[in-house]
């Protein structure tokens, strides 16, 4: 009855805009448009491999809320008590049918797009090879987060996995497909840009924490509680902003490298808000503010060092 009584009140379309969460897509776009600064600064920039780069980066991160609004609903993770909103899935508007033919369709989709983006870029058959085995990875995850008998978000691996592919693929690899190379010192804006993306996921959790315990769904947020992951989230920002100074400092590139550092005083309003505030249901506005200045962190990066 409550399924009905939900479906009633939204369109099919609406059910599909809310299951691809087109919101995330700009923090997704975040490590390629970092990637492509630090390119750019090496006067390597290329337009067309850049965009690609974005295309493909969409489509994964679309395949991925797909597929962790299929495997909570098959799970039965998020119910009416969900603090957050609820899906397509959830309100009874998408058959699981039709989600698996969405999900089929946007790893076509991807492929396609990865293996062009790989035949424009790469040079040698050992980048072809590798940047494959990367792209087939990337999807895998996208779908395993949520799908599966043992999927690692439940096992509260979801953090590091957004590390790696929000920051060190991410940006490293869209910096690698336009200038063939890379140094160690990149390693620290794309931890940086990692560790923002990490903290959109860590308000998330927190805010489902009480609900994703009762499900069984052990992230990073349930195992540490409600006081250390807030503790936790401020590491995970201070550090993105460690790694980005550092950058600036070694990197030699002048003053506008800096640029990063006129977000510190919305970051540190957020780090005073998620500590004082301690129930699950305070992170909800939080989630959407956290991207925002995730965002904005990246963006102001990437300027400067297009300025630099």
């Amino acid at each position: 009855m409550e399924n009905i009584q939900l479906a009633a009140s939204i369109t099919p379309s609406r059910a599909w805009l809310e299951s691809l969460r087109l919101r995330t897509l700009p923090l997704a776009f975040a490590s390629i448009i970092n990637g492509s600064a630090l390119a750019y600064g090496q006067g390597h920039f290329t337009l067309n491999i850049a965009l690609l780069t974005l295309l493909t980066t969409g489509l994964l991160q679309i395949l991925s809320n797909l597929a962790n609004d299929y495997g909570d609903a098959i799970k039965g993770s998020d119910t009416a008590a969900r603090i957050g909103p609820l899906r397509g899935m959830q309100k009874g508007v998408i058959t699981l049918k039709q989600m698996r033919s969405a999900l089929v369709i946007t790893i076509i989709a991807t492929i396609f797009s990865g293996i062009a983006l790989i035949v424009l870029a790469c040079e040698t058959v050992s980048d072809i090879l590798g940047f494959l085995l990367l792209g087939a990875l990337a999807i895998v995850a996208a779908i395993a987060y949520t799908v599966g008998k043992k999927p690692y978000g439940y096992l509260g691996l979801g953090d590091i996995s957004v590390l790696i592919f929000f920051g060190w693929l991410g940006v490293i690899g869209s910096l690698y497909l336009q200038t063939h190379s890379f140094t160690l010192l990149t390693l620290l804006p794309a931890t940086a840009c990692g560790l923002l993306a990490a903290t959109v996921l860590n308000v998330n959790n927190m805010r489902d924490i009480e609900t994703d315990r009762l499900n069984g769904k052990y992230t990073l947020a349930v195992r540490l509680g409600a006081i250390n992951a807030r503790r936790y989230h401020i590491v995970l920002t201070v550090g993105a902003l460690v790694c980005f100074a550092l950058f600036a400092l070694l990197s030699h590139r002048g003053l506008g490298c800096g640029l990063f550092l006129l977000a510190t005083p919305l970051l540190y309003k957020h780090m005073r808000y998620v500590m004082r505030e301690t129930s699950p249901l305070a992170m909800r506005p939080m989630l959407e503010k956290t991207v925002k200045a995730a965002l904005l962190t990246n963006v102001l990066f990437a300027i400067g060092m297009v300025l630099s």
